[in-house]
């Protein structure tokens, strides 16, 4: 019964990280630009409200652990900090590395270069804040790609825009 209890804690948690991911993304969604300004003010107070009561919510599994596994875990910790710091100065770089640091955490085959010092690091961690690492790099991932999306979208706007202007000053 308390693992049961463990992982339904543990899935709550997922959760509440999957809702808070999915209100971003409604938010900062391309399709909120072409709704009026009415309905977008609305959708706006209404996820804001979401957002603020999901962050209410305090779901927490602690993992018992001694030094070298919390030692483990504050290196690898620190080390997706530093480059998500970095994220804003080099964007593709950044994109890289975490790769490389989520192909060191995965048991697939990955697609490019893993990160062999992270990997060592991973491995002295707990198995739970292993999960969690992971977790965070496929949300990391998954929310540089869904920004790229937004600015390829923009940057086509803006192209097109450019060129219908052009067609008009000819």
């Amino acid at each position: 019964r308390v693992e049961a209890f463990r992982d339904a804690a543990s899935a709550m948690e997922q959760e509440k990280e999957t809702l808070l991911e999915m209100i971003h993304n409604i938010q900062n969604s391309q399709d909120m630009r072409h709704i009026s300004e009415g309905e977008r003010e609305e959708l706006n107070l209404t996820a804001n409200r979401l957002m603020g009561r999901t962050l209410t919510v305090e779901v927490s599994v602690e993992t018992i652990r001694n030094a070298k596994p919390q030692e483990s875990l504050l290196h690898a910790t620190k080390m997706i900090d530093e480059i998500v710091n970095k994220l804003l100065d080099d964007l593709e770089d950044s994109k890289i590395r975490l790769m490389s640091l989520y192909g060191a955490c995965t048991s697939d085959v990955p697609a490019g270069p893993i990160d062999q010092k992270f990997q060592s690091v991973v491995i002295g961690c707990a198995i739970e804040d292993q999960k969690k690492i992971k977790r965070r790099l496929e949300t990391l991932l998954r929310n540089l790609e869904n920004s790229e999306k937004s600015i390829t979208l923009l940057e086509h706007q803006k192209s097109s825009v450019r060129q219908s202007c052009n067609s008009k000053q000819d």
